[in-house]
């Protein structure tokens, strides 16, 4: 529909996933370093800083399948990749250098979300291959 206005996206504030283990999700995120913003273990809604954006978790049931992955960026993927590991968490992968010019890695939440973390390898586009 078109409204005769035109509007830009500017960037996505916040990703918002569900769980039915708010204990075992908030315990995951702070172990990979999240700073929790609000809530808690004990909440139906926690948030966590992702720079100046925001993760959030609420209580539901998870969708089962293949839902979609949520992708943050970090200034080191093999050092998170390593910090997830110690904490006794199991990835998917493990890093790797990808052809559209990211290293990642993916890692499932205790809810089964996937999560990728990466870094741009190059300073070309990174909106995408």
């Amino acid at each position: 529909m078109d409204h005769g206005v035109e509007a830009s996206l500017q960037s996505i504030n916040a990703v918002t996933l569900v769980t039915d283990d708010m204990l075992a999700s908030v315990s995951f995120y702070e172990a990979l370093g999240f700073r929790r913003r609000y809530g808690g273990p004990d909440s139906e809604f926690t948030s966590f800083h992702v720079g100046s954006d925001f993760l959030n978790l609420q209580v539901g049931v998870p969708p089962s399948g293949i839902w979609g992955r949520a992708i943050i960026w970090v200034d080191d993927v093999d050092a998170m990749w390593t910090r997830a590991a110690k904490a006794g968490y199991t990835s998917e992968t493990e890093p790797e250098d990808a052809p559209w010019g990211e290293r990642y890695f993916h890692i499932r939440d205790p809810s089964g979300h996937e999560l990728s973390f990466a870094k741009l390898l190059t300073t070309d586009d990174p909106t995408g291959p």
